[in-house]
């Protein structure tokens, strides 16, 4: 968790002289090269083929969701928004898993799901308006609606990788297998390749520890762990972690108005946690 505390950091670091695209395309080849490794040691490689055979589209269809479209969206968040309300934001992604659950799986909101939307919606306004609540003056209207967008892509991305029962490390390079050629396409062709190796470090660091080995040991935590509410309950050691070092490392002052907004938005997550757990110790009885 300490790992994904960085991230909000090492974007900020590696868009100061990178193109959205460039990063990207950096930080996808080296958690690539990341998960491969990983997969190579677990004795799976043949995986990939027999998963790739099995489901072309949907491993098609969730490599361009994520890596791609859902990073592309987030790094515009970062190029337009603090560090620290571009993070923040971000993390309402489990409010809006809750709410697109709805449609999608057919569940009902119950009185605790909309006090947890409320909730971390209102943290939203508050941090995207830096307090100015009456005048509703955003410091970056596009960015904060890319920075929501960036949740909605991520809750269709964990929706339709939940239903599927193949091994998540195999499942997740092959994501990042079938982003790389158009990740670097787009690059080549929309921003040019990178001129000089200012940024490259970041990249490299956002790649191995923000989209790459991370994953692997929460998916190792969350199968080892006897409870899975207690390591996902870690979310809400990360949001503090990360303004601390965006504070520390980018010298970017902490808003009075962010921590008022993550006061609210944290426990709307744990609201809609607790109902989600609560809904599946229900149907585990």
């Amino acid at each position: 968790m300490t790992l994904w505390s960085t991230a909000a950091t090492a974007f900020k670091l590696a868009l100061a002289h990178l193109h959205v695209l460039q990063l990207l395309a950096i930080s996808v080849t080296v958690s690539l090269a990341c998960l491969l490794g990983v997969v190579a040691r677990q004795g799976r490689l043949q995986w990939l083929v027999e998963y790739l055979r099995q489901a072309p589209l949907y491993f098609l269809c969730m490599g361009l969701l994520s890596p791609l479209v859902y990073y592309l969206i987030l790094l515009h968040a970062y190029t337009l928004l603090p560090a620290q309300q571009a993070q923040t934001i971000n993390y309402t992604w489990a409010i809006t898993l809750a709410l697109l659950a709805v449609p999608v799986l057919g569940h009902r909101l119950t009185p605790r799901d909309w006090a947890a939307v409320a909730l971390g919606y209102a943290g939203v306004v508050i941090i995207a308006t830096e307090g100015q609540l009456l005048a509703l003056r955003f410091s970056s209207l596009e960015g904060v609606l890319y920075a929501l967008a960036s949740t909605l892509v991520w809750a269709v991305f964990w929706l339709a990788g939940t239903r599927s029962r193949r091994d998540p490390v195999v499942s997740l390079a092959l994501y990042f297998l079938v982003a790389l050629v158009p990740v670097w396409v787009a690059c080549v062709t929309l921003a040019g390749l990178p001129r000089s190796l200012s940024g490259l470090a970041p990249a490299v660091y956002v790649g191995m520890f923000e989209m790459g080995f991370t994953y692997v040991l929460w998916s190792t935590a969350l199968r080892l762990s006897s409870s899975v509410s207690r390591v996902g309950n870690l979310i809400f050691l990360s949001p503090m972690l990360s303004l601390v070092f965006i504070a520390s490392i980018l010298k970017e002052p902490i808003h009075p108005a962010t921590l008022v907004g993550l006061a609210f938005i944290l426990p709307g997550i744990m609201l809609q946690q607790g109902s989600a757990a609560a809904g599946e110790d229900l149907h585990n009885a």
